[in-house]
């Protein structure tokens, strides 16, 4: 381990992690809406690819319990890849929807997977000092996957269709590029992690013992207190969020004939994957920031909510008024993700201290399941929403759909008020 630093592998990893969600979430909504399927289609499928991020809390005490999470991490890489050269394979050929969806349910398996045994390796092969110290690192690497997945992979898909003429060759292209890098990124981290000597398979273990521990979680999850206001928030904060993602791309792409904004792929690439991932990542270290800083989540909460409201009005106005220049289109989407990655942060800050206790990881993975929720069963609607109001009015209901959590907030125990007294110090 000593001669293994973590500026070897905690880049890379983090890089890992985020370019197969960033494949399954967001290149799935452009490739098939660039494949014709229809609003409606695109939203109702993609958004079931949320459900390993649901359940995963069902399966993470295998993954802790079942061999090293160094064994699950280089693993899952290699399964990614196959899974990523299936997609490319199956988008030239007669069945490509049902095929390339069967292919990114295994990404979004693989990708889940990894997240569990990533987030545990990086506790377990770092001091606590460490940890702190890389957690930016981290961030930032995953960051810099959305912006090669959403911006670069999208340009270059772009370019090649320009070249070519050829849309699902330009998408088998960028696939099957993805698929190298994980082949790649599966041998470099089976050489290149370290050895810590808390990651070893556990000895004793027996199907008992997990169901024991398994429940014992779940049920100390659901005594805490304020959980019901806690769940609400989940369920309520990324309410308009989860649709407007699902539609922001298919609302660039298409013509103007139908309302939309009709980007080739390179400009959507430029604008949504490139600007408005850079925003999205500068709003996150400002929300963190003045978090930290500047009075804690009890003074914060109520600025990012409205942080993430507010921003949402870009897309009525781009939908009412169809500008046609680009470098508008981009400040109005960079606009909408600066607000996004602000107010983002107070949901996460709050998912992470309601799972403070005993069973911190459970309870946090527990959380994120219940996030992903929020996302997928409003997503699925999305499509049909929109393909029976319109852009305009979609986005509208977008507002509207933002409004829930206002009135949840101020009963959240010790943020948005809740129970008179002081709140507890982790949360200021």
């Amino acid at each position: 381990m000593k001669n293994r630093t973590p500026w070897a592998w905690i880049p890379t990893l983090y890089f890992a992690e985020g370019l197969p969600y960033v494949a399954v979430m967001t290149l799935s909504v452009i490739m098939y809406k660039k494949l014709d399927l229809s609003n409606a289609e695109i939203a109702l499928y993609t958004s079931w690819l949320y459900l390993p991020w649901v359940i995963k809390p069902f399966w993470s005490p295998f993954v802790d319990l079942i061999k090293t999470k160094r064994w699950w991490i280089y693993t899952m890489q290699l399964l990614t890849g196959a899974g990523l050269a299936g997609v490319a394979f199956s988008i030239p050929g007669d069945f490509f929807w049902q095929a390339s969806l069967s292919f990114f349910w295994l990404l979004a398996f693989s990708s889940a997977t990894h997240d569990i045994a990533a987030d545990g390796f990086y506790m377990l092969a770092l001091s606590t000092s460490r940890q702190a110290f890389f957690i930016g690192i981290r961030n930032t690497f995953y960051r810099i996957a959305m912006v090669t997945g959403q911006g670069l992979l999208v340009m270059l898909a772009g370019y090649v269709e320009t070249r070519t003429g050829r849309i699902p060759y330009a998408w088998s292209i960028v696939f099957l590029i993805l698929s190298g890098v994980f082949v790649a990124a599966c041998a470099w981290h089976r050489f290149i992690l370290p050895l810590p000597l808390e990651d070893r398979q556990r000895s004793g273990v027996t199907p008992a013992t997990i169901l024991r521990e398994f429940i014992k979680a779940f049920a100390d999850f659901f005594r805490k207190k304020g959980i019901v206001a806690a769940l609400l928030f989940m369920l309520t904060y990324r309410l308009g969020e989860s649709q407007l993602v699902k539609l922001a791309s298919p609302f660039l792409l298409d013509a103007r004939e139908r309302g939309g904004l009709s980007l080739s792929t390179a400009e959507l690439g430029l604008a949504y994957g490139t600007v408005g991932v850079v925003s999205l990542m500068l709003g996150g270290i400002l929300g963190g920031v003045v978090i930290a800083r500047l009075g804690g989540l009890r003074r914060w909460i109520w600025p990012m909510a409205l942080s993430l409201f507010l921003p949402n009005l870009a897309y009525v106005y781009m939908a009412y008024a169809l500008p046609d220049n680009l470098f508008m289109i981009s400040v109005c989407v960079g606009f909408e993700q600066l607000g996004y990655g602000f107010g983002f942060t107070a949901y996460t800050m709050y998912l992470m201290l309601f799972s403070d206790g005993p069973y911190k990881t459970s309870h946090y993975a527990i959380s994120t399941g219940f996030m992903a929720l929020g996302l997928m069963l409003p997503g699925m609607f999305s499509g049909w929403i929109q393909q029976a109001t319109g852009y305009p009015l979609f986005f509208l209901w977008v507002l509207v759909c933002s409004l829930p959590v206002f009135f949840v907030i101020p009963f959240l125990k010790g943020v948005g008020g809740g129970k008179k007294g002081s709140p507890p110090k982790s949360y200021t």
